[in-house]
C-alpha cells in the first residue's frame, strides 16, 4: 500500500524519531558504553553485561529498522523512486537484514563462544581482573596450552568480527538515511 501523497507531520516526525533512536543507540552502543565498561569492571562481568545488553540492543534496532523500512515504504512507490529514493530503500532494507542476521545468528553464538572461554578462563583463575592488558600473559600462556581454550576463544573473535562488521555495517546505513533525510529538509 504505497501512497503518492506528501507524507503526514506525524509520519515525518515517527520517520525521524525512529531513525535517530536507532543511529543514537548505534553511536553508545558501538562506541562509548563497551569501553567504558572494559575499563571499570572485570573482563568477566563485562561478557556477562554484553551478553544481556546485546541481545535487546539487536532485537530494538530490527525493530527501528523495521519500522523505518515500512514508512519509507509507504510513502515512496518503487514506480516513482528517485535514485536517491532507491539507494534510502535499499539501505533501510540492508539494515533491517543485518539486524536480523546479529540478533538471530551471531550475537547468540558470539555469546555462547564467550561463555566457553570464560569457563575455561575461571578454571586457571582468570577473568577477575579489570581491563585488557591485566594478566596478559596468563592468557597468552593458556591460549599456548589449551587447545579446547584456542579454538573458543578463535570461534569467538571470528563471530564477534563479523557481529561487528555488521554492527557497523547497519550504522553506516543509517548514518547515509540520516544524511539523506537532513537533505531534504525545509528548515530547521
Amino acid at each position: 500500500m504505497s501512497l503518492e501523497e506528501e507524507p503526514s507531520s506525524l509520519a515525518k516526525v515517527a520517520q525521524l524519531f525512529v531513525l535517530s533512536l536507532a543511529w543514537g543507540m548505534q553511536i553508545w552502543v558501538t562506541f562509548i558504553s563497551g569501553f567504558v565498561l572494559i575499563r571499570g569492571v572485570s573482563r568477566h562481568t563485562f561478557g556477562l553485561v554484553q551478553s544481556k545488553l546485546f541481545p535487546f540492543y539487536f532485537y530494538t534496532l530490527v525493530a527501528c529498522a523495521f519500522l523505518n523500512l515500512s514508512l519509507f515504504a509507504c510513502y515512496h512507490p518503487r514506480e516513482l523512486l528517485s535514485t536517491t529514493e532507491t539507494l534510502q530503500g535499499c539501505l533501510y532494507f540492508l539494515c533491517l537484514l543485518l539486524a536480523i542476521v546479529n540478533a538471530l545468528g551471531l550475537s547468540p553464538a558470539t555469546t555462547g563462544a564467550m561463555f566457553q572461554m570464560q569457563a575455561i578462563e575461571r578454571e586457571h583463575g582468570l577473568g577477575g581482573e579489570v581491563g585488557l592488558a591485566a594478566r596478559r600473559e596468563m592468557y597468552q600462556q593458556l591460549r599456548e596450552r589449551d587447545p579446547k581454550y584456542q579454538a573458543a576463544r578463535q570461534s569467538f573473535f571470528r563471530r564477534h568480527g563479523l557481529s561487528s562488521l555488521c554492527n557497523l555495517a547497519c550504522l553506516a546505513c543509517n548514518g547515509i538515511n540520516l544524511l539523506c533525510l537532513a537533505l531534504h529538509l525545509r528548515g530547521l
